[in-house]
């Protein structure tokens, strides 16, 4: 029988339970498998937990916006480009600027 891909991270992080890249896989791969609360509890760990662990944000928001959080979203996003801007990842930057600009309807082309 085939070990399926989440039992085998389940095993790992068993070993490894403060590796931030094994939380990250276990939220991917519980969103994955379309079990949010699951994926939700790991993606929060993370930024609880490991603040600086950048690619968290943009899908912790992203989960948010799917459970109609829209201000968890927010500032997940704002506390990602912190993080991201911090760390001089100017890649993680744009992409999380980008998701918050457009769920806040920010227009560049908008008279402020």
């Amino acid at each position: 029988m085939e070990i399926s891909r989440l039992e085998k991270l389940l095993e790992f992080i068993k070993n490894e339970p403060n590796d931030e890249f094994l939380k990250y896989a276990l939220a991917t791969e519980y969103l994955r498998l379309n079990q949010a609360d699951k994926a939700l509890e790991y993606y929060e760990d993370l930024v609880n937990n490991h603040p600086q662990y950048a690619g968290t944000y943009y899908h912790l928001g992203k989960l948010y916006e799917a459970l109609d959080r829209k201000q968890d979203a927010i500032n997940t996003y704002e506390k990602g480009m912190e993080v991201t801007k911090a760390k001089r990842d100017n890649h993680a930057f744009s992409e999380l600027q980008a998701v918050y600009r457009e769920l806040i309807g920010y227009d560049e082309d908008d008279d402020y």
